[in-house]
Parts: structure tokens; C-alpha cells; sequence
């Protein structure tokens, strides 16, 4: 498949690509990734970490607890699922 988008005023559009550790893996074809950020408060400019779960489609199942993964946007899988697993970025 494409790993861009058409717009209708003719640019291309390309798809999110995020990297977090993966939390679990208990559901079949599915892996549940954390991603964590730092960002800073508007007015007190204090740093604080800010974090989110996906979920990730994993069709091979090579996901495993603890590594970091690479995912991107896709089609609306299920309710929950948008994100599509890339690759394995880093081994636990």
C-alpha cells in the first residue's frame, strides 16, 4: 500500500509516524503502545511528561512487552484501532 495521501488541491499528505514502547500484547493482532512526551506549560513553563496509549494493529504478531516500536496512521480498523505497526525500532 501507499504511504501517502491525495488532498484535493493536489499536495500530498503523509501519514503520521509515531515511536513508543509497547505496554502489552494480550490481544490477538492487536499491540497497545505508549507514547510519552515532554512538554512545557504555557504561562509557568514548568516541564512535565504527558503520556498516551495506541493501539496498534499487528498482524505478524512480532511485537513483544518492553520494546519500541515505529507505527503510522491507517484506515479506521476497528473502534479503536487507526494505527498500523512499522517496524521494531529497538530491542528490549
Amino acid at each position: 500500500m501507499k504511504t501517502e495521501k491525495h488532498n484535493p488541491q493536489g499536495t500530498v499528505a503523509r501519514r503520521r509516524r509515531l515511536t513508543g514502547v509497547v505496554v502489552s500484547t494480550k490481544m490477538q493482532k492487536t499491540a497497545v503502545v505508549k507514547v510519552v512526551r515532554m512538554k512545557q506549560h504555557p504561562v509557568y513553563l514548568k516541564r512535565f511528561v504527558q503520556s498516551r496509549k495506541y493501539k496498534v494493529h499487528d498482524e505478524l504478531g512480532i511485537a513483544k512487552v518492553g520494546e519500541t516500536v515505529i507505527f503510522e496512521e491507517c484506515r479506521p480498523i476497528s473502534k479503536d484501532k487507526r494505527w498500523r505497526l512499522v517496524s521494531p525500532a529497538v530491542k528490549a
